[in-house]
C-alpha cells in the first residue's frame, strides 16, 4: 500500500484538513468549477483509486472520504478517518501494496475483488457506500492468499468485465435464491435450477471444479466434522452478469463472515470465487458498527 510510514502521515495530515475542500471551492472561478465538473470520475473509478492509493501513496483518492461520516465496518480497524489513519500509520517499511482485479457499481455500492500485501500476501473483497460523490461507508472480507485450487485455479482468474447489464435485477434474484435453497437450506434437489452439472468454474483454494467438485469437498469436510453454514443473507449487489452476496454462518463452528462472487451466464451460475472470514472475538473489536449492518 504506501512505502514510506512518512507518507502516513501526509496523508493524515489531508485525511483531517479535506473537510475544508468544499469550503474553499467556493471562491474558485466558474471556469474552473465547470473543468473540476467535466473530470468528476465515477464512485467506482473512486473506489478504485482509494484502493491503489495505499499503495502508491497518492494523496488525493482520501478526498473521496466524507471526513465527517466514514462509517468503518472492518473490526480490526478503527472507526472514522482517524481509524484509517491509524491503520496507516502501522504500514511495514516494505509498505503495502493492493491490485484491484474487479470492480462493480450497484446503485450507491461499489465492490471491489483486490489482491493485497498487507502483513503478508491477502485476498478480499471490499464494499463503499456513497453519498453524494464521497464515500460515507465501508465493509470488507479479507483471508491470506492461497495457492491454485484442485482444478488450477487462482482465487482471482477469470472473467473480469461484467456483461449482461439489462439483467442485473433478474441475476441477483437468482444468485439470492440460490444461496438461500442451497446454501441455507440445503435442497439439493434444486440445485439444478440453478447449476448445469460441471458447467461450474471453482475459484475456492480447496474446492475443485463442478458440482462433483462441490459435493467432494462437502464429503471431506463431513468426515472431518466440519460443517458449513449460512444462516442470513445480509446484502446482495450486482452489476450485469456479477452478483456479490454477504452472508453470516458458521465454518467449523467458528463465527463466519462469507462474501461470494457469482458470475451468470444464460439464467445459470457458472463461476464462483469466494472470500471466508472468521469473526474475530468481540473483545478485539476496534468499533462497534457491526460487521453486517448495512442500511435498509
Amino acid at each position: 500500500m504506501i512505502h514510506k510510514i512518512s507518507i502516513s502521515f501526509a496523508v493524515l495530515s489531508l485525511l483531517f484538513t479535506s473537510c475544508k475542500t468544499e469550503k474553499k471551492k467556493e471562491g474558485v472561478s466558474i471556469d474552473t468549477q465547470k473543468q473540476e465538473t467535466t473530470m468528476e470520475l465515477s464512485n467506482k473509478e473512486k473506489a478504485v483509486a482509494l484502493l491503489t492509493s495505499l499503495e502508491t501513496g497518492d494523496q488525493k483518492p482520501v478526498g473521496y472520504i466524507n471526513p465527517n461520516k466514514y462509517i468503518q465496518h472492518n473490526l480490526a480497524v478503527g472507526d472514522g478517518l482517524a481509524g484509517f489513519g491509524a491503520l496507516l500509520q502501522n504500514a511495514p517499511k516494505s509498505g503495502f501494496k493492493a491490485n484491484v482485479i474487479r470492480s462493480y457499481q450497484d446503485g450507491e455500492y461499489v465492490f471491489t475483488h483486490t489482491i493485497y500485501d498487507f502483513f503478508g500476501p491477502k485476498i478480499g473483497f471490499d464494499v463503499f457506500r456513497f453519498e453524494n460523490g464521497k464515500i460515507v461507508e465501508h465493509w470488507d472480507n479479507l483471508i491470506d492468499l492461497a495457492p491454485v485450487n484442485p482444478s488450477g485455479h487462482t482465487q482471482t482468474d477469470g472473467p473480469i468485465k461484467a456483461t449482461d447489464l439489462d439483467k442485473t435485477i433478474s441475476n441477483k434474484a437468482l444468485v439470492n435464491d440460490f444461496v438461500s435453497s442451497i446454501l441455507m437450506k440445503g435442497e439439493m434437489d434444486k440445485i439444478g435450477n440453478y447449476i448445469e452439472g460441471d458447467n461450474y468454474t471453482q475459484h475456492n483454494p480447496v474446492i475443485a471444479d463442478g458440482l462433483s467438485g462441490l459435493g467432494k469437498a462437502l464429503e471431506g469436510m463431513a468426515k472431518q466434522g466440519i460443517s458449513m453454514v449460512y444462516t442470513k443473507i445480509h446484502k446482495v449487489l450486482g452489476e450485469g452478469n456479477f452478483v456479490l452476496v454477504i452472508s453470516e454462518g458458521t465454518f467449523a463452528d467458528q463465527p463466519t463472515s462469507y462474501y461470494d462472487l457469482f458470475r451468470v451466464d444464460n439464467g445459470k451460475i457458472v463461476e464462483h470465487w469466494d472470500v471466508v472470514e472468521t469473526i474475530i472475538a468481540k473483545s478485539e473489536w476496534k468499533n462497534t458498527n457491526g460487521k453486517y449492518n448495512f442500511p435498509n
